[in-house]
């Protein structure tokens, strides 16, 4: 190998040092000072905020209310009906965001199709995700049927 680095043309001390300073010069990023107007910063907010809610409005269809589910909201049990890829850290957040309160557990039950009809009119009821949500202590939940 000693053969072939002999034909190479030997650098200067100095053109190795401006190498060497071009390479970090290119690196440095360079910083732009932002102007934020005060209605420009709200703005940004409250779009910021109406997308959270349409991203929960996506998680969460509908509180599922029943005679059932009104017992359990005594307990600090709440249902609600999900979509079906919705996962249990989702639906927590979904749950926090829009009604401003701590939630403690959450479980989730798949509710099958059934058969329904009469004679030759025969088909299905679809099935559904459902939310079994508990919250902490002290929090509670206002839902108004529809």
């Amino acid at each position: 190998m000693k053969l072939f680095g002999g034909f190479k043309k030997k650098k200067k001390k100095s053109e190795e040092k401006n190498i060497q300073t071009k390479k970090i010069e290119a690196k440095k990023p360079e910083v732009k000072a932002k102007k934020t107007i005060g209605r420009e910063s709200e703005k940004v907010s409250l779009q910021k905020e109406k997308k959270k809610f349409e991203e929960v409005q996506l998680i969460l269809k509908a509180p599922h209310i029943t005679e059932k589910a009104t017992e359990l909201n005594k307990e600090k049990f709440y249902l609600f009906k999900v979509i079906p890829k919705a996962n249990k850290i989702e639906i927590k957040k979904a749950v926090e965001s829009l009604y401003k309160v701590k939630v403690e557990k959450v479980r989730i039950v798949w509710i099958p199709k059934k058969k329904k009809g009469r004679a030759s009119l025969a088909g299905f009821k679809k099935g559904y995700k459902k939310a079994i949500v508990k919250l902490k202590p002290g929090q509670k939940i206002e839902i108004m049927s529809r």
